[in-house]
């Protein structure tokens, strides 16, 4: 599955399309390297997510080879870190 529908299935993005911007923006990694949209999830992948204010890591448990509405979001992925974007220090 491509990754950015994985991120609307999980539902660690709203939208598709928000998926798909944040991962032309390079704000979803993998082992430090950007991610594309159409890049294959596969289970174990480790992703950092940037998010508007914090970075989650998380840890791919289970991808669907199809969406119905039996797939929850929470059991395809374990949150392993989260922590706050710190502010900048402006003087």
């Amino acid at each position: 599955m491509r990754l950015d529908k994985f991120m609307k299935v999980s539902r660690l993005s709203k939208r598709r399309s928000e998926a798909h911007e944040a991962l032309e923006h390079g704000r979803i990694t993998k082992d430090g390297k950007a991610l594309k949209p159409a890049y294959h999830v596969k289970p174990g992948d480790v992703l950092v997510v940037h998010y508007a204010t914090k970075f989650v890591t998380v840890r791919v448990i289970d991808v669907p080879l199809r969406v119905t509405p039996s797939v929850k979001g929470a059991d395809l992925y374990e949150v392993l870190e989260t922590r706050k974007d710190e502010p900048a220090d402006w003087i």
